[in-house]
């Protein structure tokens, strides 16, 4: 979960928005990450890895901040291990094409106010649910629970 601080001093967080032909997970808004490899030597080196993969971030322009709670995906049973790492402003995103079709920066503040349950379609299967609305960027699911974590903890060290 990169995060930065903008010149104004807006805190920002950085999503991808899935391609919409993908067979999981098709169009939806996530955080960089994907499955750990042999090689990683732990979920930060997955973490790490992923980001680079996805969106280009260079593992040495992140400054690990530390983990939130694991969150699990309902529908596809994936365990996620999260981490928040903080990055400079600025950053030129390389998104992978087979994958990501959108990088996102969004303020926090802009997604603390896109807050609302809504109902949800998918796979023909409607149920009421935690989101945020950011303009045309609907965060839902996993990556929800993943944002109130982090919004919770930032709200605890006001």
């Amino acid at each position: 979960m990169p995060v930065y601080v903008d010149a104004a001093g807006q805190l920002h967080a950085v999503f991808t928005k899935r391609r919409d032909d993908l067979r999981s997970h098709p169009g939806e808004i996530s955080f960089p990450g994907g499955r750990e490899d042999e090689d990683d030597v732990d979920l930060t080196a997955t973490a790490l890895r992923e980001a680079h993969e996805e969106v280009g971030l260079p593992r040495e322009a992140v400054q690990l901040l530390g983990a939130l709670q694991p969150t699990p995906t309902l529908v596809t049973n994936f365990g996620i291990y999260p981490f928040v790492g903080l990055i400079e402003p600025g950053f030129q995103w390389v998104a992978q094409a087979e994958e990501v079709a959108d990088v996102l920066e969004l303020p926090l503040a802009a997604v603390r106010e896109g807050y609302a349950r809504r109902r949800v379609v998918r796979r023909n299967v409607a149920f009421r649910t935690d989101t945020y609305q950011v303009g045309e960027h609907l965060i839902w699911g996993a990556t929800a629970r993943m944002v109130s974590d982090l919004l919770a903890r930032l709200s605890a060290r006001q």
